[in-house]
């Protein structure tokens, strides 16, 4: 047993008062980072033409620092505003930020002897020939640990955080609170439905024996794929708070951006998960919807993409998809009915919303459907259609113009398009994604219900 490495993270703050006090702590640090002036920028976009925050390093390191403390549903918010800050965030500020994809503070050794025993029994360690104590990856919900079992299988054991489970209701009520009294929502809209479904997904992320069977379901889709890979369940060392799995070689996807691999490895990374993305919605009905980039390694010795953490994984409903099929032939053919037909189905829209907001929503997802619409490759390494989308989002957030929330199922898949195209972009990669869409507009009810 590998003894020579320890965690010395401090305990997960359970309690909500506490964790209110660490999450107005962390909103207080980002506030004062971006300073009055920015506060103002922020508001009305105050004359700048980049529309970038200008948040200092010290004060994104403290902002990360106590999300990483807090783990958890907080933690999870932080890791979205991350996945691509350059967006919003300026290149400094992005950087640090950025980290959170790939940690968490580790849990004392206390703890995670604490949990094993729990879980695992009182002589847990007699189960392992080696288990390494210092994680190799840490997140908002739990910690992985590389292990080796008697009879010889080499796993990785993911490790929930105790007391993460149960600060889900606390942290969900708490955003819920700092949205509706902080002016984070558009006038008019009720946040309630988004947070319940948060919520819902958060309490599925944390029980891992309904990961294991997500994952199994998965595995079962991609079959013996030359592509990709999806580690096994071990059953005899997983519990609802343990998930033990195949360890499997590799580095985040991300890292094939810095200049060690070639374009052409860029891009059929790229080019995979585009097409993965599509037969999960298409195909599947089964998604995986967390884009953590940290969530897929690249194996350069075998060329497979290795899939990881399927809490988030979500069922689609044929009808779901078939109004996202919708929506993209409405798109690839500039037809306004179609694409107003489309919006109502997902709930971007209402029937009765009047004419100048439907017009100016209209024209936001023709601007976004630029990737596609594209006639041939389309080049996210010299594109930016996130900035533009971004601005124009956020200048219709503060004129009032979203009157409703979309269906909060759609919304993770949302989560979804948008990572898979940020890490598209983050490859600086030329895909053809029209042609990879288009097998896909001819063809009806292909969605498992």
């Amino acid at each position: 047993m590998t003894t020579n490495a320890s965690s010395t993270g401090l305990a997960v703050p359970s309690r909500r008062l506490g964790r209110l006090w660490h999450l107005g702590r962390a909103t207080t640090d980002l506030a004062a980072g971006i300073g009055v002036r920015g506060m103002i920028d922020m508001a009305r976009n105050g004359g700048r033409t980049d529309g970038r925050i200008q948040l200092s390093p010290a004060a994104t390191k403290r902002f990360t620092d106590r999300l990483a403390r807090m783990r958890g549903a907080v933690m999870k918010v932080g890791q979205l505003m991350s996945m691509d800050g350059t967006d919003v965030f300026t290149p400094e500020a992005a950087e640090i930020m950025a980290t959170l994809r790939d940690r968490a503070e580790a849990m004392p050794m206390s703890q995670l002897n604490r949990v094993l025993t729990s879980e695992l029994g009182r002589d847990w360690n007699k189960a392992f020939r080696r288990f390494e104590f210092q994680p190799i990856a840490a997140a908002s919900i739990g910690q992985v640990h590389r292990a080796e079992t008697r009879d010889g299988r080499r796993l990785a054991l993911k490790i929930q955080f105790p007391g993460v489970r149960e600060s889900i209701d606390s942290d969900i009520d708490n955003l819920g609170f700092l949205a509706r009294n902080l002016g984070m929502m558009p006038k008019g809209i009720d946040p309630q439905p988004l947070l319940d479904e948060a919520r819902v997904q958060l309490h599925r992320e944390a029980d891992y024996e309904a990961e294991a069977a997500s994952m199994m379901d998965y595995r079962a889709l991609v079959g013996e794929d030359a592509d990709f890979f999806v580690p096994r369940v071990h059953a005899d060392l997983s519990t609802s708070r343990i998930l033990a799995m195949d360890f499997a070689d590799g580095v985040p996807i991300d890292r094939l951006a810095d200049g060690r691999y070639r374009q052409a490895e860029r891009e059929r990374a790229a080019t995979l998960l585009t097409r993965l993305m599509l037969r999960e919605l298409f195909e599947f009905g089964l998604a995986q919807t967390d884009p953590n980039f940290g969530n897929f390694l690249y194996d350069a010795d075998s060329g497979r993409i290795v899939l990881l953490d399927f809490g988030a994984t979500n069922t689609i409903p044929s009808t779901l998809a078939e109004s996202y099929r919708l929506l993209s032939r409405a798109a690839l053919e500039d037809d306004a009915a179609g694409l107003r037909q489309a919006s109502v189905q997902l709930g971007y829209i209402g029937e009765e919303d009047p004419e100048d907001k439907v017009a100016a929503l209209i024209e936001l997802i023709r601007l976004s459907s630029e990737i596609f619409a594209a006639d041939g490759p389309y080049d996210f390494g010299t594109s930016n259609l996130f900035e533009r989308v971004y601005t124009r989002g956020r200048d219709l957030f503060l004129d009032d113009a979203f009157t409703r929330m979309p269906d909060p199922s759609s919304m993770f898949l949302h989560r979804k398009f948008v990572g898979v195209f940020m890490l598209c972009r983050r490859l600086r990669a030329r895909i053809d994604f029209r042609d990879m869409l288009m097998p896909y507009l001819s063809a009806r009810d292909q969605c498992a219900s």
